[in-house]
């Protein structure tokens, strides 16, 4: 279990970088009016306005990428199998259903002779 919670947080940590470094690299609203008075943005790789789909996209992928390793982040961590510890430490159990002593009656200590009762106060 271990390794898929260190696989996940990998993952999740290098999409989240790839989403800072993605939305850091794409033009705000304000920056297309500059290309329409000559702002060369046409020339670019992805031509005019391939940049921005492209971009978008990716972002867009790699946010659902994020949510779901948020998801399988949190899965692992509330479903992880008690493993070590010590007897004690793991919580008291109740006493198996023979034991319990009927309403009423107070049961016997162990070194009290098989004849006598155990409500009897000895004299």
């Amino acid at each position: 279990m271990d390794i898929w919670l260190t696989l996940i947080l990998t993952i999740h940590v290098l999409v989240a970088l790839g989403i800072i470094f993605l939305v850091l690299l794409q033009h705000g609203k304000g920056a297309d009016m500059g290309a329409a008075f000559g702002g060369g943005s046409s020339g670019s790789l992805f031509g005019a306005t391939g940049s921005a789909n492209f971009l978008s996209r990716t972002t867009a992928a790699l946010a659902v990428v994020f949510f779901l390793t948020s998801l399988g982040l949190a899965y692992v961590a509330t479903h992880k199998p008690k493993t070590g510890g010590s007897v004690m430490t793991q919580g008291v159990s109740s006493p198996p259903a023979a034991a319990v002593a009927p309403a009423g009656e107070v049961p016997k200590p162990a070194d009290a002779p098989a004849g006598s009762k155990s409500n009897e106060v000895p004299k």
